[in-house]
């Protein structure tokens, strides 16, 4: 069994036995009462007939709409032919059946519609209590017996709320987990597509970088085939030309290998990964690199992950392009967060570099949007590159 069908079954087992064993008593007292009066036949077959249109109420309320008031008037009538065929002698305890249309009324209708019936239910016993027993004895009835239609009937609508409720929060539970579902398929779409993008741009750069420097060392070589054979004496050049292209080569293929297994920023955090990156790279003969960092600060995970790797693709497009001799790199880890890469190498027109898609700006700028940092690039030709990333402030 389920916990919902259980949870259902506790409510509506409390809720039966109730108007069970109300009903059960009544049909026992009036048996004992009557037994020997001509009256019995009667009394059972109303009896029997306000169970079985309360069972066929069981099986139809969901279907029955607004025709459940015409139910609710039908055993009205039952119970008040129950009064009649008793000669309001037994009127005290037929009236405990209106307990359990209460509770049917509670269960079926609205709050408004409920209240009436029940109000209604307490001024229909109160007429025969009042004339048969008095004002004052009468009320003192009306009140008892009005109190447990109030009190049965408020314990059905208790437990019709708890099962909606119950209801709600299966529904809220299963939209949880739906979207939970939904969230999985997300994140691995998105990993799936920053893959594909990764993938992208190393085949750019594989394009962009090695596969123009072979091609050049190709020419050189074939330049150094044909002076072998004219002159000789200027075959050093060629060949010292074509030792630069190799190393290059060699330089741009681990940069490459480097970024399909790239360090990652531990709990040590950024500063400790971009020593260790710069202590593992291999730099151009000339090219020094210092590194400077005001504050301590601890950033997220993210911002580390996303700065280490917006340095590592400046870093990278200095060694490839830049023909720097000296990077500076700033680190202000303290309020406003920033981290300036600055080169003196040939620099470049910004304007002219948008849409290109081998300098890396827009890889950077992702990356940087994706941590909440803006970027700032500033750039001439022939006066180097500074790249600028501050933290948004909030």
């Amino acid at each position: 069994m389920t916990a919902k069908r259980y949870t259902d079954w506790i409510y509506q087992g409390v809720y039966y036995l109730a108007a069970g064993l109300i009903y059960i008593a009544i049909l026992m007292r009036a048996y004992l009462l009557y037994q020997s009066n001509p009256a019995l036949g009667k009394i059972l077959v109303l009896l029997f007939t306000f169970l079985l249109f309360s069972g066929l109420e069981l099986l139809l309320s969901h279907r029955l709409g607004g025709w459940f008031h015409i139910y609710l008037a039908f055993q009205t009538v039952v119970v008040f032919l129950l009064f009649y065929v008793t000669n309001f002698n037994q009127y005290d305890y037929f009236s405990l059946l209106f307990a359990i249309l209460g509770m049917q009324a509670m269960q079926n209708l609205n709050n408004r519609s409920g209240i009436t019936w029940i109000v209604f239910f307490i001024l229909l016993i109160g007429y025969p209590f009042i004339h048969y027993q008095g004002a004052l004895g009468g009320s003192f009835r009306v009140v008892a017996f009005g109190s447990v239609i109030i009190f049965l009937s408020a314990y059905a609508l208790a437990s019709r709320r708890a099962q909606e409720a119950h209801k709600r929060n299966l529904s809220l539970v299963e939209q949880l987990q739906e979207a939970n579902v939904q969230l999985q398929a997300y994140s691995a779409t998105l990993e799936l597509l920053g893959t594909a993008h990764e993938r992208q741009r190393l085949v750019r750069e594989l394009h962009d970088s090695v596969t123009q420097t072979i091609f050049s060392m190709t020419l050189t070589t074939q330049s150094a085939l044909l002076l072998m054979e004219r002159d000789p004496s200027r075959l050093g050049v060629q060949l010292e030309r074509l030792n630069q292209l190799t190393q290059s080569a060699i330089m741009e293929m681990h940069t490459l290998i480097s970024e399909l297994r790239p360090e990652q920023p531990t709990g040590d955090g950024l500063v400790k990964a971009l020593r260790q990156h710069l202590s593992k790279s291999q730099l151009p003969e000339g090219l020094l690199i210092s590194m400077e960092v005001e504050g301590e600060a601890a950033l997220s995970k993210a911002e580390d992950l996303g700065l280490f790797r917006i340095a590592q693709e400046a870093l990278n497009n200095i060694i490839k392009h830049a023909q720097a001799s000296h990077v500076d790199i700033r680190l202000h880890l303290a309020d406003p967060y920033w981290i300036e890469i600055k080169d003196d190498g040939r620099g470049f027109d910004i304007q002219q570099s948008h849409g290109s898609g081998h300098l890396g700006l827009a890889s950077m700028r992702e990356r940087a949007a994706e941590i909440g940092w803006e970027t700032q690039i500033q750039s001439f030709p022939g006066e180097g590159t500074n790249i600028r990333i501050e933290k948004k402030r909030t």
